[in-house]
């Protein structure tokens, strides 16, 4: 090789090092939520440790099959119908701290088992074709249970059969859960936000099949159709229940 090559080679190398830096630095972490418990708190306990300390759910089980891959804390793969998400919980993403714990939480108790699904009947499937449901291991609501062990954080998306507020570990519900962050933004929030409404009076709105929020005079929020509008009264009220800034109005 000429010394020409050699120089073409080194630039070459040294891109694909700069590519691979940017990609590492930039990899995708949701919404950032980690957590720093160790898997060493569930090795020592079986599963009837974990699962007696939860009360059985009157979620209805529409679905059975053997779990047979699990993605992480918040996706499994099930015998029979395919991925699915679980509802209205988010756990901490691959390379996050926490990731470990959260999916190994779900391996010990779901993989290689047979698991019952309430799959949500307001909204089948997400953007990505995989099944919103409540996953269910002998009886006991494992989205619940990842809640309460502080293994995964609450991802409320309407339009939901279910209100993971009601898993939280604090026995209030969103209203607590509100009340600790309403110092962040001056005090105004309210659970009353809560609601779908097709008025235009909130400073924000979305669509109930969609996963961003928009000011009033987005060029995409104007195309919301009345029957599918949510609308927030504050920014924060829309982050809370899941929703990310359009990137077009940047609201």
């Amino acid at each position: 090789m000429d010394l020409r090559g050699k120089h073409l080679l080194i630039v070459f190398i040294l891109l694909l090092l700069g590519v691979y830096i940017v990609s590492s630095s930039s990899a995708y972490t949701g919404t950032g939520f980690s957590h720093d418990i160790p898997f060493s708190k569930y090795s020592s306990q079986s599963n009837d440790d974990i699962l007696n300390k939860y009360d059985d759910t009157d979620c209805n089980a529409e679905f059975t099959g053997k779990c047979t891959y699990v993605v992480d804390g918040d996706t499994i793969e099930v015998d029979g119908l395919g991925k699915v998400r679980f509802v209205g919980v988010n756990t901490p993403e691959r390379g996050v701290e926490g990731y470990i714990c959260s999916k190994r939480f779900v391996q010990k108790l779901c993989l290689d088992k047979e698991v019952s699904l309430d799959i949500d009947d307001d909204k089948y499937t997400d953007r990505y074709g995989r099944y919103l449901a409540v996953v269910i291991v002998d009886g006991k609501n494992l989205n619940e249970m990842l809640l309460k062990e502080g293994l995964a954080e609450v991802m409320y998306m309407p339009p939901s059969e279910f209100y993971p507020y009601d898993w939280a570990p604090d026995s209030n519900g969103y209203s607590k859960y509100i009340s600790s962050h309403s110092s962040s933004n001056g005090g105004t929030s309210s659970s009353s936000s809560l609601s779908s409404s097709s008025s235009d009076s909130g400073s924000y709105i979305a669509s109930a099949n969609s996963h961003k929020f928009h000011y009033p005079t987005c060029r995409w929020g104007k195309k919301i159709s009345e029957k599918n509008k949510v609308t927030f009264n504050s920014r924060f009220d829309a982050i809370s229940q899941g929703y990310e800034p359009c990137k077009v109005c940047q609201p």
